[in-house]
């Protein structure tokens, strides 16, 4: 089967398409036709830094597919051959990610794609979606407190927004004058200017500042400033373990940790089919077009993701 390849660690230059090798289904797992496989940035980061470890190159990116089932492990009872799914996959194992025409993955990672949705739109649920619910999740807000949520027109927040808003909570987030419509679309209360007046502004809608930060478009420390004496911020990509201002507390969302998560992938299913989730593609690309998928991905401003589709 055709998979796209990161030869080794460095720019564009470095993705390519292979032909590898596929197993069979073990006994809890389930073998994917993919059709569609996100590109998000954290397969940016793999072809920058590598897997690290003792993984060698070659890896192939992508932590959301969406295809047919073409096989089902002897245990799995749950999923039948030909239905189409979703999954959640981890691009940091021998076999690699989701950008591959035939994948085998947990069985628990895998839910029917969205009703309504096309495989394009349902690969960018899983990664995403569980990213949102783990932070809200390690936030653990209650209803009637304050989130921000910076980055308010990027596909993460637009699961956060409307996921925050589920559990009752006052959502501030930041849009350029353009996609403020569309922020306030997600679910947001109040919407503020995106830049360097980030803080300010959401001081100026709570003024003793909000109970919590969602940093999907990774402010770090700069907006601190937004958050209350001993609130918390949820953060995507690490932290330094260097230690906050005024008692601020940092809760790091390691998605890989929930990825077998069944049920949460049910809820973000169900939520897609009513409409309560909005799934957008950025655009579709072969393949061999996974640079400039990527190149596109860290250029920002993409409303939605790429899709590589097979």
């Amino acid at each position: 089967m055709r998979a796209v390849v990161i030869t080794g660690p460095g720019g564009l230059e470095v993705l390519g398409v292979a032909d590898r090798a596929v197993r069979h289904a073990g006994p809890s797992e389930v073998r994917i036709a993919v059709k569609a496989a996100a590109v998000n940035p954290t397969d940016i980061g793999l072809r920058q830094n590598g897997a690290g470890g003792e993984l060698q190159p070659p890896w192939v990116p992508g932590m959301d597919a969406a295809g047919t089932i073409e096989s089902v492990g002897a245990e799995v009872d749950r999923l039948a051959v030909g239905e189409q799914v979703m999954a959640a996959v981890s691009p940091r194992r021998p076999e690699g990610g989701a950008q591959a025409e035939l994948i085998v993955v947990p069985a628990a990672s895998v839910v029917p794609i969205p009703d309504g949705a096309t495989l394009p739109q349902a690969a960018t649920l899983p990664m995403n979606g569980l990213t949102a619910r783990l932070g809200l999740e390690l936030l653990g807000l209650e209803a009637g407190q304050s989130l921000a949520v910076s980055g308010g027109a990027g596909l993460l927040a637009s699961y956060v927004i409307p996921l925050a808003k589920l559990r009752g909570l006052r959502v501030i987030a930041d849009a350029k004058p353009a996609d403020r419509k569309l922020v306030r679309g997600f679910g947001a209360d109040v919407v503020v200017p995106r830049g360097e007046g980030f803080a300010p502004a959401v001081r100026e809608a709570a003024s003793d500042g909000v109970d919590a930060l969602f940093d999907t478009a990774l402010l770090g420390d700069a907006a601190f400033a937004a958050i209350r004496d001993g609130g918390a911020m949820a953060v995507v990509r690490g932290w330094d373990d260097s230690t906050p201002e005024r008692g601020i507390e940092i809760r790091q969302v390691r998605v890989i940790t929930v990825l077998e998560r069944t049920y949460w992938l049910q809820e973000l299913r169900e939520l897609a089919s009513d409409g309560r989730l909005a799934l957008r593609v950025a655009g579709e690309y072969a393949p061999e077009q996974a640079a400039e998928a990527q190149r596109l991905m860290a250029a920002g401003g993409l409303r939605g993701r790429a899709v590589i589709v097979f």
